[in-house]
């Protein structure tokens, strides 16, 4: 796995961050937000992407790339993998990203706009924009012919990305595949956009407690950058060649609200389904899971709906350990899949729920009825974890990983 996140620049550091309750949301530095309703966000801290890629080669690339490119590059030493004595004709990348390279574009097209009419626009300004590159840079920087495309299901991107890989390799079509989420959408549309569309808390002046799931006083999501990636690999191919086998992911399940263009279904339809999906292709009934990752956005009728859901599937009073991450990390869009799915590996690995901060006053109608690990880290015997993903147009998208055993 690796991890580059705006509480930790690597795996350890970002596990490290959460464990211990850290907020990564401040001011935006990115931009002047003078005018914005939004001034905050979750930011990557003290990282310059030329501390990893050469000069030449990062101006080809916008950031979304970029952050694939170092996520990919600390999963693959991670995981002793030496290409060379593989077959690449069986290793793929399948990548996600909900918004490509949303800063190009806005950038590109603001020249243009403000020039003379000349269409002066930047040769690489297509394969920089285009929300498939990632993943073909990935395998032209590895050599890796296997299969190779995108997934985009806005917020549900990673772990709809995730799931397609886990079916790729049992389908037989490959030995390992790359695969995870990038996302940089900390620009002035996207900020500017998501305020128009009263998603954004605008919590300006203590913005670290602005992300508050399940809290009554929440307003929004916090938006977050950064990327996740994951190694899959058939069970016989990572013996071959003497892998430390870290999890196990046992199933992955899809749906759709079909309600609202960008609200989740008021009693979690699809996040019911998507749930039941991968407890079927699992094998597993709903008791086996100890920990869920919840979506939890912190947007007032987001954390609602799935509750709801969660309810249902797992009824009330439950063994279940539930936290939002996202109250840390913020909201990594796309990206936030993969960045919670590694959450949940880590946690199966050290048998430790990472905590939700900011939820003061819960809502009432959940306060008493489930463990949402509030304020601080919880140690317990993981051996499944669920990784709940919703996105703007009803996609759903769940993921349960194993503890992994002979």
């Amino acid at each position: 796995m690796g991890a580059l996140t705006p509480i930790g620049n690597n795996l350890d550091d970002f596990w490290q961050s959460l464990v211990n309750g850290v907020s990564g949301a401040a001011p935006i530095t990115k931009f002047d937000t003078s005018k914005f309703k939004t001034k905050f966000a979750c930011e990557l801290k003290n990282f310059d992407p030329l501390d990893f890629i050469p000069k030449a080669e990062a101006r080809k690339y916008d950031l979304f790339t970029q952050y694939a490119l170092i996520a990919v590059e600390e999963a693959i030493k991670n995981s002793n993998i030496n290409f060379d004595i593989l077959n690449k004709n069986r290793i793929g990348v399948i990548w996600g990203s909900g918004n490509g390279g949303i800063g190009t574009f806005q950038q590109q097209v603001t020249e243009f706009v403000q020039g003379d009419g000349t269409p002066r626009f930047n040769p690489f300004f297509i394969p920089k924009m285009i929300v498939d590159i990632a993943s073909g840079i990935i395998s032209i920087r590895y050599g890796l012919r296997g299969i190779n495309f995108t997934t985009v299901s806005a917020c549900a991107t990673s772990n709809t990305a995730i799931i397609d890989a886990f079916n790729y390799i049992r389908w037989g079509k490959a030995d390992m595949i790359i695969t995870g989420g990038s996302e940089a959408p900390i620009t002035e549309s996207s900020v500017g956009g998501f305020n128009a569309s009263k998603a954004l808390s605008t919590l300006n002046e203590i913005p670290q407690i602005a992300s508050r799931p399940f809290d009554i006083n929440r307003d929004g999501f916090v938006m977050g950058e950064g990327a996740g990636a994951i190694i899959l690999e058939d069970l016989e191919s990572a013996k071959k060649r003497g892998a430390t086998i870290i999890a196990e992911i046992v199933g992955g399940g899809m749906a759709a609200d079909a309600y609202h263009l960008t609200s989740t279904h008021p009693e979690g339809e699809g996040a019911y389904l998507g749930m039941l999906a991968a407890l079927k292709d699992a094998y597993i009934p709903a008791e086996y899971i100890d920990y869920l990752n919840a979506h939890a956005t912190s947007t007032p009728s987001g954390d609602m709906s799935e509750m709801k859901a969660v309810e249902r599937v797992f009824g009330r009073q439950s063994k279940l350990n539930i936290s939002a991450t996202k109250s840390m990390t913020g909201h990594l869009l796309g990206a936030a899949g993969a960045v919670e799915a590694i959450t949940c590996i880590k946690a199966i690995q050290n048998n430790v729920v990472p905590p939700t901060i900011n939820a003061v006053d819960i809502e009432p109608e959940f306060k008493d009825s489930f463990n949402l690990t509030l304020g601080s880290a919880q140690k317990r015997q993981i051996n499944y974890a669920m990784s709940n993903t919703f996105g703007f147009g009803g996609h759903i998208a769940t993921t349960i990983f194993k503890k992994y055993s002979e």
